[in-house]
């Protein structure tokens, strides 16, 4: 990878999840990455692995259009990547009002702003998600599938997809967005996901809980390669070919939950058994997920570098790491 040296990079979201892998990728790039900070997570791996010294932090909410188009001109930003959102399905079922305000609105704020400083951003990746999909009885999903999202997260999300393609076609701006599979890896800690609640459990010697009859379906990919695919979608911007473009990030392979549950057990070397509490598929939640990234694959060289089992296996040990 190349082109990332002194390149000022902001990361909404960087202290979540996903974001704080790309943020640690970028950094150890020689990016300089701006962070833009609503609240303050006790616990978060961004925190946990050194990055936030190492970041500009800005106390901005992205509700607040004119902070956010502040922080853009007065760090010149020209590298834009939008991961902030409220994740949570069940929060967003409980809370859809906050959710849309963070999700939908945070968006068009901060798309809006790049707009406004204009030329100086060249790069903005927009995070949409697999479930703005919604359910299709044809898998795996295409990029030119229709959005069917239904439920409060998905809609959030189907909604953010269609104003990052809005701005890229109407102004001609240098938007993609990337639509990926169920991302897991380490520091991860909404534990109402199934690889980091089951890891939690096997470290305290508790069955694995399943929630629903372990039959959903879905597509995983490893936080890392998520990251490369993140980076990969951004650089093909500079051309000016691949603007408006959503991608799909996944390894195209459909597994059960159950099975998930299954691997990680092996992993941990336990003799536990998963205590499977469902009778189908939880309220506000898809049945069966799978993405067909043969297009980011062939005209991006972009191919997950992680199978399932050693994905779940780094996983694992970061978990025994950080809980310790």
């Amino acid at each position: 990878m190349s082109g990332w040296s002194d390149r000022v990079v902001l990361v909404t979201g960087a202290q979540g999840f996903i974001g704080s892998w790309l943020t640690e990728r970028l950094l150890e790039e020689g990016a300089r990455v701006v962070v833009p900070r609503r609240d303050v997570p006790a616990l978060s791996r961004f925190r946990l692995q050194g990055l936030e010294p190492r970041c500009d932090i800005a106390q901005v909410d992205l509700i607040d259009y004119e902070a956010v188009a502040r922080v853009l001109n007065e760090y010149s930003v020209d590298t834009v990547f939008h991961l902030a959102a409220q994740t949570i399905v069940g929060t967003a079922n409980r809370s859809p009002l906050a959710t849309f305000e963070s999700n939908i609105r945070g968006t068009y704020n901060l798309l809006e702003a790049c707009r406004t400083v204009g030329d100086t951003v060249g790069r903005i990746v927009v995070a949409s998600s697999d479930k703005a999909y919604g359910s299709h009885k044809q898998l795996p999903y295409r990029e030119d599938f229709e959005l069917r999202a239904v439920y409060p997260y998905d809609v959030s999300k189907a909604c953010t997809d269609m104003i990052a393609r809005s701005y890229a076609a109407t102004y001609d701006m240098p938007v993609a967005v990337t639509r990926l599979a169920n991302v897991y890896g380490g520091g991860d800690f909404n534990f109402s996901r199934i690889v980091p609640d089951s890891i939690r459990s096997l470290l305290a010697g508790q069955p694995p809980v399943i929630r629903s009859d372990g039959t959903p379906e879905r597509d995983y990919i490893y936080a890392p390669d998520a990251v490369e695919g993140y980076l990969a979608i951004a650089e093909s911007l500079d051309g000016g070919n691949h603007r408006g473009r959503a991608w799909n990030v996944g390894a195209g392979e459909r597994v059960p939950v159950s099975e998930i549950v299954t691997r990680l057990i092996a992993v941990s070397g336990s003799d536990l058994e998963a205590d499977v509490r469902g009778d189908g598929v939880p309220h506000g939640e898809i049945d069966r997920q799978q993405l067909d990234s043969a297009s980011i694959r062939a005209e991006l060289g972009w191919t997950p570098r992680y199978s399932l089992d050693d994905g779940l296996a780094e996983t694992y040990g970061w978990y025994r790491a950080a809980l310790d």
